[in-house]
């Protein structure tokens, strides 16, 4: 078990003993002073801890009113509005230069939740949103953020060391007696919903979240953290079964939201290596699973059918399984919850045989437009469950994801639709790196090969981006250090070629150390051109893929560090430093020969 490996590192601050999970080179490189090694014992019937203490939620700041010379205008005549009424106008003009406030959908929805937030009186008065004009506040809030932006440096130091004393008071939590980081401690300000792509929910008010809210998890014997004066908890509960400290329900889709430990803590560690694990299992299997749904495709029954091609996409184009959603989330959809609609046969398309176009819309409402070669039979099969539909009917009508899920788990304890993306990806990765990868290469370029190999695994799970809006300018930038560059490599390529004709002429040992010089010069600029065109090439080809998403989430990190390893690459090239913390048992337990 990798866990058995992680060093407790304790260290006195001030009146606490502060724990760090860590890996011993961490804990060297930090010289901290180590407490003797030991082991806990594997806790038993599900429970994840045993003693539980922490602060509760960070709640943010109550709403501070405009100024008085700050005015909201309707019909071109101001309006004093009530507090709740004002501090929701300042939402939507905090986004006036923003896309989404040119949105009808956007529009109706907030107007629609701002009215239910005004007193009688201003429903009265207030009833068109096209007759209300954000302009002032929008000027005043812009404003403030260039007055922010302008701040001293001694002003922004007493800003942060603010926000440390926070983070240290309500960051941290107490289990099992050691101190461990928690994720997401501070609770998100009310606001409007933006969600992405064409979402029908996009400008709702995403409201306060209140302590009545809020369910606190802690150990029974812990102290109850203390809510803000004048309120009290939803419910306090010591439920040792789940890792969660404190969650509560959002408004506007109704999910359950929780505050968690860091991904750098041991349990979150735990959590992310037996996930890798499970996935490294099904290489084991994956030829009988693959065997068993082929046929699949011939069977009497539909149901078994339809499940044998469900499984054949999710294999092969790492689709995600897809859920039931209510009527008023936005449309998007899996691999069971595919409908006729969203694929297009083709017997023959550009010289090519049984071709599938895919076209939908995926998680976080990202396009997915695919055209897959398939088999003859899924081709076949396909054609059978489209037979007598209508465009908007189920392709899968016969099986759900809890089905296909159930099925995964008798073929392998643990599998999941999940399971098999996060193997497919970490499987093309490795196969990636192995194939891309050239032991002559530079670092630069072993870069740009381990970024096209993770491209090629972020394209497989479709996880798109839209370009950076700073995008067009850094290129630019870019470009113009290429260009000067250029200029800097022809510039020393003549000086080089002057002071060989020098030495030439009349050779001497002066003459013939500045031609050594000369070259080194030219060959160093050579090399920085090189490197700024590789950054060239490797922003260009990610402009619009999200490489993140795949690596903090299907990619078992083990890979990566390996390939760091093999191939002499510093790891802090590959992830930043609150990445290297969440891998932290990744980076302690792996060496070069590690495959996947």
């Amino acid at each position: 078990m990798f866990f058995s490996r992680l060093v407790r590192y304790s260290v006195q601050c001030n009146t606490h003993a502060c724990v760090f999970y860590s890996v011993r080179s961490f804990a060297l490189a930090a010289k901290r002073v180590l407490i003797p090694r030991w082991e806990e014992g594997k806790l038993s019937n599900g429970q994840k801890w045993k003693t539980l203490e922490h602060k509760g939620p960070l709640f943010p700041p109550e709403y501070e009113p405009l100024p008085s010379n700050i005015s909201f205008l309707y019909d071109g005549e101001p309006v004093k509005l009530s507090l709740g009424t004002e501090e929701v106008a300042t939402f939507y003009a905090k986004m006036l230069d923003h896309e989404y406030t040119t949105k009808e959908t956007f529009q109706n929805n907030f107007f629609t939740d701002w009215r239910e937030v005004m007193t009688e009186n201003e429903r009265q008065l207030i009833k068109k949103l096209s007759k209300c004009d954000f302009s002032n506040i929008h000027k005043y809030f812009v404003e403030k953020a260039e007055e922010k932006k302008n701040m001293t440096k001694e002003e922004k130091q007493v800003l942060k060391e603010e926000a440390n004393k926070l983070t240290e008071e309500y960051g941290y939590c107490l289990l099992d007696g050691h101190k461990e980081k928690i994720g997401n401690f501070r609770l998100e300000p009310p606001g409007l919903f933006r969600g992405r792509g064409e979402h029908p929910k996009m400008g709702k008010l995403k409201k306060r979240v209140e302590p009545e809210d809020v369910i606190i998890n802690c150990s029974q014997d812990a102290k109850v953290p203390e809510p803000p004066a004048g309120h009290r908890w939803k419910r306090v509960q010591h439920d040792t079964s789940v890792t969660w400290l404190a969650s509560w329900v959002e408004n506007i889709h109704g999910h359950i939201k929780y505050i968690m430990l860091n991904p750098s803590s041991k349990l979150k560690g735990e959590k992310d290596w037996q996930k890798y694990e499970t996935a490294r299992k099904l290489k084991l299997r994956v030829d009988s699973i693959r065997s068993e749904y082929r046929r699949a495709w011939t069977a009497r029954e539909m149901k078994q059918r339809q499940r044998g091609v469900a499984l054949y996409f999710i294999d092969k184009l790492a689709l995600r399984a897809g859920n039931e959603k209510d009527d008023d989330t936005a449309d998007t959809v899996g691999c069971c919850s595919l409908r006729v609609e969203h694929i297009t046969l083709h017997r023959h398309l550009d010289d090519q045989e049984y071709v599938v176009e895919f076209d939908f819309l995926g998680k976080d409402s990202i396009r997915y437009y695919n055209k897959v070669l398939v088999e003859k039979q899924v081709f076949k099969n396909l054609k059978l469950f489209m037979e007598s539909k209508n465009p908007e009917d189920d392709l899968f009508d016969r099986i759900s994801t809890v089905y296909l899920n159930k099925k995964l788990n008798e073929a392998m304890p643990g599998l999941t639709a999940k399971v098999f993306r996060t193997f497919n990806a970490s499987t093309t990765l490795q196969e990636q790196l192995n194939k891309l990868t050239i032991d002559d290469m530079t670092v630069e370029e072993k870069i740009l090969a381990y970024n096209r190999a993770n491209r090629a695994v972020a394209i497989l799970c479709n996880h798109q981006r839209a370009a950076p809006k700073t995008f067009e300018k850094s290129m630019q930038l870019l470009q113009q250090k290429i260009k000067k560059k250029k200029e800097e490599v022809e510039k020393a390529k003549k000086e080089l070629k002057q002071a060989k004709k020098a030495h030439k002429e009349r050779p001497s040992e002066k003459s013939k150390k500045l031609v050594e010089k000369k070259e080194k010069a030219l060959k160093r600029l050579l090399e920085q051109l090189k490197k700024l065109q590789l950054q060239e090439t490797d922003r260009e080809e990610n402009k619009v893929i999200a490489l993140g998403t795949s690596k903090l989430n299907y990619l078992d990190p083990r890979i990566s560090v390996a390939w760091c390893k093999k191939n002499n690459v510093p790891v802090e090239k590959i992830y930043n430093k609150t990445q290297r913390a969440k891998f932290a048992w990744a980076i302690d337990m792996t060496d070069e020969n590690f495959q996947f």
